[in-house]
């Protein structure tokens, strides 16, 4: 059997980063075999300038929004964003099928091998069937008013049946945010994503809060854009995240998506009723600059020991979807964090949060993660100016 041996200026296992003492051995195929010292390797076949890394994984992507890369203005808000996203949405198929195929080849070069992905249709099915990269599809389900429940559920769960049948990965579904969700749809969706993982936007702006706490704020300009009924709306007194918890928690697994409103008392609630473990906090900040020009409280989840991912959001919300860009805004804004912390939230911990960690995420022996290498990295330290190379 062929064996590849890589030396690099450091290796970066998924949990450790280890220094330039260390080669890695895979198979051909990019299976790993084992971590040894210089010493005992042998020849070395392969060496690498920069930082080994196990391949990146995107936690939250939404890929079916490639085509309108560059089509909606930076700093508009949620609201306008949200509302230009729905009223844009009428482009040729051909166009929006050459998107995706051009986002994924982005992805995969750009050294992301797993991608949890928001879906409300099946454009991306054609891509994905290819099997390039390992996706978890998150079909999304959203309806504000009561009246309409059932029938949304019905339409995601149309969209859901054709994903499963496809065998692209796991699928399970998701409500899209607690804004866009009715009390009547929470009842109709919780059942399919019991014991499953699922996703959800969470606190991404004050106005989320400030209607689940009394009823105001911009989500009624928004309801009033896309002239929807609000008066039925009764508010809980309480942050949006509290509101909808509950049910949340009947999931195995919950993908926290954005958290830039998130505050102390959230965490402080979530550490009370000894859920941390439950949920995993993504972070996309290029995409929160983009529509919000905010980010989320990095330090704050640290200091509760939250576990951290990463993800892009989508082309209509970000200028790339790299996850090292990701890294790159995070080291800028918190240079306090420790790099290795912050790779393991693209590596490892994503890994976890798509339950995908037995076969990606960290280099251990027969698992085959992706091997990337991060270049322009002095002192394993990423900056502005690394690069990311896929090796296999």
């Amino acid at each position: 059997m062929t064996y590849r041996k890589f030396k690099a200026k450091g290796l970066f296992t998924g949990r450790d980063l280890l220094d330039d003492s260390y080669i890695l051995i895979a198979d051909a195929d990019g299976t790993i075999v084992d971590i040894v010292l210089e010493d005992s390797a042998g020849d070395v076949t392969d060496q690498v300038d920069g930082l080994l890394c196990p391949g990146l994984i995107n936690c939250h992507c939404h890929l079916e929004l490639s085509h309108l890369r560059g089509k909606i203005s930076e700093k508009t808000g949620l609201v306008d964003f949200v509302f230009t996203v729905i009223t844009q949405r009428e482009f040729p198929t051909e166009k929006i099928l050459e998107a995706i195929s051009s986002a994924e080849d982005e992805m995969k070069d750009n050294g992301i091998v797993a991608v949890g992905d928001i879906c409300n249709n099946t454009y991306t099915l054609l891509q994905k069937v290819k099997k390039r990269l390992h996706y978890h599809n998150f079909i999304e389900v959203s309806g504000w008013l009561p009246q309409v429940a059932s029938a949304r559920l019905n339409k995601s769960r149309e969209i859901y049946d054709q994903f499963r049948l496809s065998s692209v990965n796991e699928t399970t579904m998701a409500p899209h945010a607690p804004y866009s969700v009715s009390r009547e749809l929470w009842k109709l969706l919780v059942p399919f994503f019991t014991n499953n993982l699922t996703s959800i936007h969470n606190q991404e702006t004050d106005w989320e809060d400030e209607l689940f706490r009394n009823g105001s704020g911009d989500a009624i300009r928004m309801y009033q854009l896309m002239k929807l009924d609000h008066d039925f709306f009764q508010p809980s007194g309480k942050s949006s995240l509290q509101t909808c918890l509950p049910d949340l928690l009947r999931a195995k697994s919950v993908l926290l998506v954005h958290n830039t409103r998130t505050r102390e008392e959230d965490l402080a609630f979530i550490e009370q009723t000894n859920v941390n473990d439950h949920l995993h906090w993504c972070l996309c900040p290029n995409a929160n600059l983009y529509i919000e020009n905010l980010l989320p409280p990095v330090p704050l989840f640290l200091h509760h020991d939250c576990q951290i991912v990463l993800g892009t959001d989508s082309l209509a919300s970000n200028h790339s979807l790299s996850i090292l860009d990701e890294m790159k805004t995070i080291v800028k804004h918190f240079p306090d964090i420790p790099h290795p912390e912050i790779l393991r939230w693209a590596t490892i911990n994503g890994a976890r949060a798509l339950q995908l960690e037995n076969l990606l995420g960290s280099f251990e022996k027969g698992k085959r993660p992706g091997i990337v290498c991060i270049g322009n990295t002095p002192e394993n330290k990423i900056n502005a100016g690394s690069w990311i190379k896929r090796i296999l």
